[in-house]
């Protein structure tokens, strides 16, 4: 498989997990120094730990569940041999307080390849807009 097709399976194991709110596995695709930029977040996440939490304390504090996340417009650029940056549009159906709503936003992931694996080590999120 080519290092292209390597990058977008990795980030549709990623979309997927996330739509399926497969916590564990969603995870397991980003690097642990990975960072995070959340258009609804006003600090940036240094790191796996903080967004783990992050998300955590939605889940308990928030009743936060994803319902479901699909990806459309996805490009892969190899930068080098052994990283790459992978944008797309989604769409995601969350659940906060008892409350489904449908997001649409753009998303860049930054992809490493380490240990043969390619993970992601930065994600940035913002509105699609209308």
């Amino acid at each position: 498989m080519s290092a292209h097709d390597e990058v977008l399976a990795a980030a549709a194991a990623i979309v997927d997990d996330f739509g399926h709110h497969r916590t564990g596995a969603y995870f397991s695709g980003f690097s642990e120094d990975a960072t995070y930029i959340f258009y609804t977040h006003t600090d940036i996440l240094r790191s796996r730990a903080e967004y783990e939490a992050l998300w955590a304390s939605w889940e308990a504090n928030d009743g936060f569940r994803v319902h479901g996340c699909t990806s459309t417009n996805g490009a892969v650029t190899l930068i080098t041999d052994t990283s790459a940056v992978f944008t797309h549009l989604v769409e995601s159906t969350v659940e906060f307080a008892g409350e489904v709503s449908t997001i649409h936003e753009r998303e860049t992931i930054v992809f490493v390849l380490r240990d043969g694996r390619w993970l992601a080590v930065h994600e940035h999120l913002s509105p699609a807009g209308d």
